[in-house]
This record gives structure tokens, C-alpha cells and sequence, in this order.
């Protein structure tokens, strides 16, 4: 097994034995996650495979059944909502598609966190805006509306917000889902440059492989609720597992069948016929 951090080394979010679900429904069944300081990470999956349900956890939007999850040595599932909300100011969250505020401009969607969560003068968030701004491209968009700027653009601007606090943990879900090339490949460029200038450790919820190995120092690929392969992108691009290959390579054949499980097609045609069709009382 590949080692990601040295023994003993302190480690922003460590999950062990991890066991989630919504009902009946296990999502996540005994997951051991480690997230080293300065690393950026990747978490793959397909669709429902619990990726963004990690990010929650972490988070403290949700609740392990079983198992622990430690953010900066402290059990999430142990924290008061005080706590919580102390911890939280320590992270940032770029949403899918951004999710900036529609009625507040490019600035002030950036000053938000800095004004809910700081005692800075006007004076000093406007630098501060300027600044994150700045780092993401965006200081001469200060004042355009996000309905006046592309999807690419709005990525940025989120990405901004995300790092106003200059968190020390940084968590991405689906950064790169519905960008155009151009700015997929300027995303991904910044969230490592930023990663690396924060000395942060990132968290990247992706299905986007080529971007996503060419900046993440390590990745999870999960399947059916447990952790399927881990390793760095080079150690996971020349894998033996058909698993791992079928997922990397995009292969339509392998051990993730096309078809969901069910009886044999000969049967359900068989029992149709005899039944009158098969959504004969559906209705």
C-alpha cells in the first residue's frame, strides 16, 4: 500500500471505519480515508458512489452510523453546533457550479465569509477582495453581477470566496463539471497553484481523470460504498486491476456491467407473454 504521510504526522481529516446510509440504503460501508497537510487528494467515483456525502461529513452536514471523523484531531460527530461553526471557519467550499449569490455582485460575493466571520474594517476586505480576486484573474470583474459573467468566470469567483479566510482545508465538488476545455484546464491550474501557495490540503470531488491526475498528488476511487483502489495518478494509470482500468480508461467492458442486475431477458419476455406484458397493473 502506497504511504501518503509519514507515521505520526498530523493529519487534518482522518476517517476510520467510516459507515454511512440513508435508511436501508448503505452508502458508505467501512471507509479508512487520510488526507495529508499540503496534499491535494481526489476522490473518484461513479454517480451515488458517496463522494460528496464524504465532503458533508466532513463538513458536519451529516453523521457517520459508525466509525470516526476527525478534522484537525477533533470528532465531528462529538462537536456542538459552537464547535462546528469554529471549525468550519478553518475550511473552504467551492459548490458544484459555484452557487454564487445571484443578487450580490462579484465583490461583494467574495467579501461575504470576510464580513459574516471577521471584525476587518471596510478598508481591509476591500484589499482582501481585491486580492483573492486578483489570484483567480478577476479584479477587473469586481463589480459585473454573476449574471453578467460566463460559467468559467463564476467558477472563479466561487473559487475566491472559497479562499477568503485562507482556510487550511479546502473541499471541491465536481469543480470542473460543464467547463469548456479553456476553462476547465485554468480550474485546475488554479486550484493547485492556490493549494500550493495556502500550503492547504484539498479535497477534490471529481469525474474529470486527465485534469485531475495532472494535479493531485494522490486519489480514492470508490465503488459500491468501499474504497475500490488508491493511489498516486502514475501508480493507478499503469494498475493491473480491471476495475481500475475499465474506471481510468473509460472502457465500456470490464467489471462495471452496462446492465443493472435482473433476471435473464429470455425469462422476463417468457413471463410477459404469460401475464399479458410486463407493465400489465403499472398503470
Amino acid at each position: 500500500m502506497h504511504t501518503i504521510s509519514p507515521a505520526g504526522s498530523a493529519l487534518p481529516v482522518e476517517i476510520s471505519g467510516l459507515k454511512f446510509g440513508y435508511g436501508e440504503r448503505l452508502i458508505l460501508d467501512g471507509v479508512n480515508l487520510r488526507f495529508p497537510r499540503g496534499k491535494l487528494i481526489a476522490l473518484m467515483g461513479g454517480s451515488g458512489s458517496g463522494k460528496t456525502t464524504i465532503l458533508r461529513l466532513i463538513g458536519g452536514q451529516q453523521r457517520s452510523r459508525t466509525g470516526t471523523v476527525k478534522v484537525f484531531g477533533e470528532d465531528v460527530a462529538k462537536m456542538g453546533s459552537t464547535g462546528m461553526y469554529r471549525l468550519r471557519r478553518r475550511m473552504g467550499m467551492l459548490f458544484q457550479f459555484g452557487a454564487l449569490f445571484t443578487d450580490m455582485s462579484v465583490f461583494d460575493n467574495v467579501a461575504f465569509p470576510l464580513r459574516e466571520h471577521t471584525n476587518l474594517l471596510p478598508e481591509q476586505i476591500r484589499d482582501l477582495v481585491l486580492m483573492k480576486l486578483n489570484a483567480v484573474g478577476l479584479r477587473g470583474a469586481a463589480d459585473l453581477m454573476p449574471a453578467q459573467i460566463s460559467g468559467g468566470m463564476s467558477r472563479r469567483v466561487a473559487l475566491a470566496r472559497a479562499i477568503a479566510l485562507d482556510p487550511q482545508l479546502i473541499m471541491y465538488d465536481e469543480p470542473f463539471a460543464g467547463l469548456d476545455p479553456i476553462s476547465l484546464g485554468i480550474t485546475a491550474n488554479l486550484i493547485r497553484r492556490l493549494n500550493d501557495a495556502l500550503g492547504a490540503t484539498s479535497i477534490l470531488v471529481t469525474h474529470d481523470i486527465h485534469e485531475s491526475f495532472d494535479i493531485c498528488d494522490y486519489c480514492y476511487i470508490l465503488s459500491e460504498g468501499r474504497i475500490a483502489a488508491e493511489g498516486t495518478p502514475d501508480e493507478l494509470r499503469h494498475s493491473d486491476d480491471p476495475f481500475v482500468q475499465q474506471f481510468v480508461y473509460g472502457r465500456a467492458q470490464g467489471p462495471v456491467a452496462f446492465h443493472y442486475p435482473s433476471r435473464s431477458y429470455a425469462d422476463d419476455l417468457s413471463m410477459g407473454n404469460a401475464t399479458g406484458g410486463a407493465g400489465k397493473g403499472a398503470q
